[in-house]
């Protein structure tokens, strides 16, 4: 169980910066900014629970990884950010970190 909270919490992980990015713009500002708060938490409150189970390091580094992936393919998707041959490579080594951490 505690895996399925730990993707859980990455996924939420992602909604954190949207909503700081939402932030950005006058009239969504205060909407953005509790956006954020709100997934910021409930992404904290997973992360809290998978850890009960995960060791601590592995729990944080697939957290962060996952949110990390998915925040790159959400702005590119949404927002139109730069996307280079480097950038793929780089999300791409985060995932196989990732993988190799729960797999060892």
């Amino acid at each position: 169980m505690g895996w399925i909270y730990l993707v859980v919490a990455g996924i939420l992980e992602i909604g954190w910066p949207v909503g700081l990015k939402m932030a950005q713009t006058p009239s969504t500002r205060w909407s953005g900014i509790a956006i954020a708060i709100f997934f910021m938490a409930l992404s904290g409150a997973f992360l809290w629970l998978a850890q009960k189970t995960i060791p601590m390091g592995t729990a944080y580094a697939v957290w962060t990884g996952i949110g990390a992936a998915g925040t790159f393919m959400f702005g590119v998707l949404v927002y139109g950010d730069p996307t280079t041959a480097m950038r793929y490579a780089g999300i791409f080594l985060i995932i196989a970190g990732v993988v190799t951490l729960k797999l060892a």
